[in-house]
């Protein structure tokens, strides 16, 4: 038997991609979108040990695999071969082509990380941060573009570009907390600093932004002071739950509410309702699940949980809403933004591949794979309305029960002032198929 005969049989010959093996066989049409180049014995030796998104993840990771040209069609086959799981039957033919002491679990690769200590300690959160977060700058700089922002934009136009959408989201929050000249926000999770710096551009407020990575503090603090905002932006070191300032008029947090942890909610959002003055505003905005009977935690042992967002949590709307009302804070409003995060990763799909030889140069080719899969995979989650991304706004009444809420309020970012524009990023529509530099690999004996 050859690797053609056990792909053929294990899933049928009518794939939508292609298959090429290191035995010199291949299955599936020559003008396939993709092609999953099968590199050494320990490819399906992953694929067998590890079954899923895991397996995949880590032959591919390691580079026994390689994917060229449509990731998201790679990413896809699940949906379109729903036996894809292996019977009793695959893994005889498995250990009669491999031979049993090829059929063990390879080393999984260096890019997978394990968490230690108490679940959502802050030793342990920061560990968690610094492996998603403290990467490169440079590297995120390629993937996401000019704005340097790591949250799902806003489109007011499939044809607008990123770092236009990017500007979008930031005015669309801005407009919700209502922000004057003036004002005291507080970004929860700041980044890079977009959220702050926009706001105190085009708002006239003063700004604080406080996040766990030391990369970002670094890079942020710089394109403050490069922004002639150092007199209206301070940007932190600082754990949400060490901030002791006076009261802020706005707070907002944006991609951060995932690493919180779903028993933690409470201590969250009574913070941020201890930090609000009355007639204060909050806008949270965080991945969620769609349905509180969805598994909650990214599994710890998915990839996911492994290589992407270690110890992350998503919640269900419904429970952050009730959070955030157990703790005296009034919900005003509450949308679903999951196509605009969509259309905001295949443009950092995009701009990864564009850029993939220097982001290997920068971060290495295994965690540039870890990257490419997961956004590709995220797409692909939120156009299949598997995940959800939602703004959520919130007030803390005064005394009397007032909100300072207008009846109807206009957040309208289809009139976005002219000193919004900012850089045309776009992609062109059509560009060569995805084909990696290619590395030596040596067949077996």
């Amino acid at each position: 038997m050859n690797i053609e005969s056990f792909i053929t049989d294990w899933v049928g010959s009518e794939l939508p991609v292609r298959i090429k093996a290191y035995d010199g066989t291949d299955v599936g049409p020559k003008d396939a979108a993709a092609t999953i180049t099968l590199h050494t014995p320990d490819a399906l030796a992953r694929i067998v040990t590890a079954p899923g998104e895991l397996g995949l993840a880590r032959a591919y990771v390691a580079g026994d695999i390689e994917i060229e040209g449509d990731i998201y069609a790679v990413l896809r086959l699940h949906q379109l071969v729903p036996d894809i799981d292996l019977g009793l039957r695959q893994v005889g033919q498995l250990v009669r082509l491999l031979g049993l002491r090829n059929l063990r679990r390879p080393t999984p690769p260096p890019e997978e990380h394990r968490g230690r200590g108490r679940l959502h300690s802050r030793r342990r959160d920061a560990a968690a941060i610094s492996h998603h977060y403290d990467v490169s700058n440079d590297f995120y700089r390629l993937v996401l573009g000019p704005s340097m922002t790591y949250s799902c934009a806003v489109f007011n136009s499939p044809n607008d570009s990123l770092a236009q959408a990017q500007e979008n989201k930031y005015e669309l929050i801005c407009r919700k907390l209502g922000l004057k000249p003036g004002m005291r926000l507080l970004d929860i999770g700041c980044g890079w600093g977009g959220m702050a710096m926009h706001a105190a551009k085009h708002h006239g407020v003063q700004a604080i932004g406080i996040t766990i990575s030391q990369n970002q503090v670094d890079s942020a603090k710089q394109r403050v002071i490069d922004a002639r905002l150092a007199d209206q932006v301070e940007i932190r070191f600082q754990d949400y739950r060490e901030i002791h300032d006076e009261p802020f008029d706005a707070i907002s947090s944006i991609g951060m509410f995932e690493h919180v942890g779903l028993r933690r909610l409470g201590v969250y959002f009574s913070q941020i309702e201890d930090l609000l003055k009355p007639g204060g505003r909050v806008v949270n905005h965080a991945i969620s699940r769609p349905t509180a009977q969805q598994q909650a935690s990214v599994s710890r042992s998915g990839f996911i949980g492994r290589y992407v967002f270690p110890d992350g949590e998503l919640h269900e709307v419904g429970n952050a809403i009730s959070a955030l009302q157990d703790h005296g804070l009034d919900v005003r409003h509450m949308e679903n933004l999951r196509e605009h995060y969509a259309l905001t990763l295949r443009h950092w799909v995009a701009n990864l591949e564009a850029n993939w030889d220097r982001a290997v140069a920068e971060v290495g080719e295994g965690r540039a794979k870890v990257w490419r899969m997961y956004m590709a995979g995220s797409a692909i989650g939120f156009e299949d309305n598997g995940i959800h991304v939602d703004q959520v706004l919130a007030v803390k009444p005064t005394s009397t029960g007032a909100s300072g809420m207008p009846l109807r309020p206009d957040w309208d970012t289809q009139r976005v002032p002219e000193r919004l524009q900012v850089i045309d990023d776009r992609h062109p529509t059509t560009r060569p198929p995805f084909q990696p530099q290619r590395t030596k690999h040596t067949s077996p004996a």
